[in-house]
């Protein structure tokens, strides 16, 4: 904590009738409105909690001491309570008392100590215990009201201002067009990088150290996406297993900052990157999981949600003659959001971070869930439109990740216009084209063009195109094994995908025949290649532009060691040149494509409007290609014409061969009245960006296994 450490004690407060137009834990003045600490008559707490028959506010002095305040009768919701001379980090939590009725979506336990969903930090972890249960019993028939307490065993909410010194530093203004995101994990990024100082590694202040905001500028991303930095609470059969949640997709409170990547205040900590990254130009988005929380399925603990609406905030289904939690996220429930309630607490979460972080942009996880309107996803539903109108959520980008595990759940291209969307079918086809599979090359156009086929030829930009992500093999794995290795995660093997599109060259994981070590790398250089060069948003996952791998473990989740901490040992090393080679090509790949503006979304012209780029899919016989006619190549070459009226931009020409021999591709008679050519990449082993003059008349042969970009050579 950076604020001095008072001894306090909470019994001497006493509160008064607040406001319930305050969700949370807020500093107010003598009207009940906001205001800064130093300038406040107290603190005003309001907690949703309709049909409970009483709420408490619980205070707790710098022993742990415990005094229960009795909170003002539910108005519209929601209870509230002011309290004159609470200072800031001051804990608290609510004791909700009513009807225990499991079968009607009641589960009100007094005995339980609940953090506070608004709760802009959290104190403390779970320790599991059956104490964080509202009920005894194993089986559903067999459950009996809890009277244990768990004062000692759950997290506490910390009153927290939201001020916070941002020195001016305003949010980094990049186009569309000029747009890569980083996917990466806070911890995971610097918990082995040793150029971090040791104590900064694995925490916020280490991602905003100068050597890695030197890191991603050279590298050339300009926004970094974070897997979530919410709180989260990893599972209790994890660390029966002596493993634990790593990646975070199990959220407890949906504004607090996850205290485990801060040293002292993951508040101002958290903040204090988010400055230094925007300071440096990077923006920043959060991966944000509002479809399930921490409190599992009806059996798990009683920690928030579920002790004060569970069915205002759950979905809920009668099973065997009982009403159990709904599973359309795999994790055992599924926010509601047929309710206000669930939506309300959604959008204040949403403009939480966007006005009081600067958040730029959000990924949401299955995110269908939140678009269920009575079970059924559509499209202009309440969230949707919440969103939409909203001033200032309306601003940030939003990115789907477009399936869930309910009915229906896979709606790729089933988003709003403002939306864009991870396209899988993207990260597959590329995959799979790669690795040679046959009739691919029809797929393989669409998708380098900007996936018209999925989401009309003028929304490019509605597709974030990826080949890796954290939910699956890295890149480095994807050419190194054709089978998932995750034993480790203590389910037998049965966990992660199993359908992965990777090759091994013939030895399953590590090898030092020199031979497959190429062969691998050039596969790496062809879809990294295939990434930079297609329209649309590219988002490369941390690691894989030096080649990270993690034991071919498909799903790390629970990976919270070296299997997932990026390896740096690369760096400075001669013994291990894969490494700087890589990086080295990733860097030009992203330098490239952002000075040749027909490879992205549209360009600008000299008048300062904007336009598309015209495309050409053609064979390596010259002859252009459309889109009845691609189903007819079967072979495994492509070409592709980018072209624009505007003459400061070049005309590029991109060939691609993924045979075992050379093809020799005749330009498209369009491109023939253009007399001088040069090779700008190629992918092949050679010096990948030497620019090297094309002396043949209107063809050129593309090496085995290649990517080529020819460029228009234009007089001054």
């Amino acid at each position: 904590m950076t604020s001095t450490k008072m001894r306090m004690d909470s019994s001497s407060f006493t509160g008064k009738p607040g406001t319930n137009h305050l969700p949370g834990a807020n500093f107010v003045d003598a009207r009940c409105e906001l205001t800064t600490p130093d300038q406040a008559v107290g603190v005003n707490f309001s907690v949703f909690a309709p049909n409970a028959n009483a709420v408490t506010l619980s205070l707790f002095d710098d022993t742990g001491i415990e005094t229960r305040h009795p909170m003002q009768g539910a108005v519209r919701g929601s209870w509230n309570i002011l309290v004159p001379g609470i200072k800031e980090h001051q804990l608290y939590g609510f004791r909700a008392d009513g009807r225990w009725a499991p079968d009607e979506g009641l589960r009100f336990n007094v005995h339980k100590l609940l953090t506070d969903p608004y709760a802009r930090e959290v104190k403390g972890s779970v320790s599991w215990h059956s104490g964080l249960y509202d009920c005894n019993g194993k089986h559903r028939h067999e459950w009996q009201f809890s009277k244990d307490d768990n004062q000692h065993l759950t997290p506490r909410s910390a009153v927290r201002s939201n001020d916070f010194d941002w020195q001016g530093v305003a949010r980094p203004v990049i186009p569309d067009e000029q747009e890569v995101i980083y996917e990466v994990h806070v911890k995971g990024f610097t918990q082995q990088h040793p150029d971090v100082p040791e104590h900064l590694r694995g925490k916020y202040s280490g991602m905003c150290h100068p050597v890695m905001i030197n890191y991603l500028k050279s590298l050339g991303v300009t926004t970094v996406e974070l897997l979530p930095v919410t709180c989260f609470v990893s599972e209790e059969r994890l660390g029966k297993l002596g493993l634990k949640n790593y990646w975070g997709y199990n959220p407890l409170c949906f504004m607090a900052p996850e205290a485990s990547y801060a040293i002292e205040d993951p508040v101002h900590e958290l903040k204090t990157m988010i400055r230094e990254l925007h300071r440096a130009g990077i923006k920043v988005m959060m991966d944000v999981v509002y479809n399930h929380t921490c409190e599992a399925g009806s059996d798990g603990p009683s920690l928030n949600l579920r002790g004060l609406a569970e069915k205002e905030y759950y979905l809920l289904d009668h099973h065997n003659g009982h009403m159990e939690s709904t599973n359309y996220s795999g994790c055992g429930n599924t926010l509601n959001f047929d309710t206000p309630q669930s939506i309300k607490l959604l959008m204040d979460s949403l403009r939480h971070w966007a006005e009081h972080y600067h958040i730029d942009g959000f990924r949401f996880d299955l995110a269908p869930t939140m678009a269920r309107k009575n079970r059924q996803f559509d499209p202009a539903g309440p969230f949707f439109q919440a969103v939409y109108q909203d001033p200032i959520l309306s601003r940030c980008k939003m990115v789907a990740e477009p399936w869930d595990l309910g009915p229906e759940g896979y709606r790729l291209r089933g988003f709003p216009i403002e939306w864009q969307e991870w396209n899988d079918r993207y990260r597959d086809s590329i995959r799979s084209f790669w690795r040679g599979d046959k009739d691919r090359t029809i797929e393989l156009a669409w998708r380098l063009t900007g996936s018209g086929d999925l989401f009309g030829q003028n929304r490019p930009q509605a597709s974030i195109n990826y080949v890796c992500s954290h939910d699956g093999f890295t890149l480095n794995d994807l050419v190194s094994y054709e089978h998932r290795h995750n034993i480790a995660n203590g389910e037998n093997n049965r966990d992660g995908d199993s359908h992965n599109h990777s090759c091994n060259f013939g030895v399953e994981g590590s090898t030092n025949d020199q031979n497959i070590m190429d062969q691998r790398e050039r596969l790496k250089r062809n879809m990294l290649a295939s990434l930079m060069l297609s329209r649309s948003t590219p988002m490369i996952m941390a690691g894989d532009e030096f080649g990270n791998g993690q034991h071919g473990n498909n799903n790390g989740y629970c990976q919270d060691n070296d299997v997932s901490w990026l390896d740096w040992s690369w760096l400075g090393h001669s013994e291990k040149p894969e490494g700087e080679a890589l990086h080295s090509f990733v860097s030009g790949l992203i330098h490239l494509r952002k000075n040749h503006p027909v490879l992205g979304l549209r360009y600008q012209t000299a008048e300062g409007t904007y336009q598309s780029p015209e495309q050409e899919w053609f064979n390596n016989g010259g002859y252009i290609l459309n889109g009845s006619q691609l189903s007819n190549e079967l072979g495994r070459s492509l070409g592709i014409c980018y072209r624009c009226h505007d003459k400061h931009f070049p005309t590029l020409l991109i060939l691609i061969n993924n045979s075992s021999d050379p093809v020799k591709f005749d330009f498209p008679r369009s491109c023939h009245h253009q007399t001088r050519w040069s090779r700008i990449l190629s992918t092949g082993n050679c010096d990948h960006f030497q620019c090297e003059v094309v002396l043949n008349d209107g063809w050129y042969e593309v090496p085995e296994h290649s990517i080529i970009i020819i460029e228009e050579q234009r007089s001054p």
